[in-house]
């Protein structure tokens, strides 16, 4: 099975989603891609989900141009943003699926607060995707 996870910058919020699924399945192909690709990875995105025990570290933020021509068992977009930008693949694409999440990123606020809501959508990438993996990978 191949996944590519889809976000604006490939920097933060599809690194996560890339990192669980990976880890939920090593057999199974994840990759993630930027519409926009910031060409770097969020440190903050990698350092909550160290803590969450997957190294995300050695990921590269990457365009959705080099995987246009591929054939996808899934391609999910966790943005709004690439979810409107999304670009016609060529290759074959089986299902195509949004969970879209908020951008820890843009948090304003105390770092205490900036760092909460980075915990706060981590938690929920892993949450909803584990659900996506027992319900459509594992169950298929």
């Amino acid at each position: 099975m191949k996944i590519l996870i889809l976000c604006t910058g490939n920097s933060c919020r599809s690194q996560m989603a890339h990192g669980f699924l990976q880890s939920f399945d090593p057999a199974i192909t994840v990759c993630s891609a930027g519409t926009e690709a910031s060409g770097k990875l969020n440190e903050t995105a990698v350092q909550v989900m160290r803590e969450a025990g997957i190294d995300i570290s050695q990921h590269t933020s990457d365009s959705v141009q080099i995987y246009l021509n591929e054939p996808w068992d899934y391609v999910i977009t966790v943005c709004g943003g690439a979810n409107e930008t999304c670009p016609t693949f060529t290759g074959k694409v089986k299902h195509r699926l949004h969970m879209g999440f908020d951008d820890p990123s843009h948090a304003t606020g105390t770092p205490e607060f900036v760092r909460s809501e980075f915990y706060r959508v981590r938690d929920q990438i892993r949450d909803q995707f584990f659900h996506f993996y027992q319900e459509k990978v594992r169950g298929k």
